[in-house]
């Protein structure tokens, strides 16, 4: 009987330390996995923010070369 006890000790003990291992694994895990999604979303930010400039920088140029080709119209008298 007392031996039955002391291996179901031992087995619980060998358990505990192997789920504490386990959870430090994971643990270890999501701090990596959380690293690589702030890395990736860090990147989509600075991609979305030079699409947006170089956006507006199309739209201004645009609108300027809208702009002298009403004029070039205007001074012309065409239309």
């Amino acid at each position: 009987m007392k031996d039955d006890l002391n291996t179901k000790i031992i087995e619980t003990h060998r358990d505990v330390r192997w789920i504490c291992r386990t959870l430090e694994e994971m643990k270890e895990t999501d701090a990596d996995f959380e690293d690589r999604l702030r890395n990736l979303e860090g990147w989509r930010a600075e991609r979305a923010g030079g699409d947006k400039r170089t956006g507006g920088i199309v739209a201004g140029v645009s609108g300027v070369a809208g702009a002298l080709a009403a004029w070039l119209v205007q001074w012309l008298g065409v239309g």
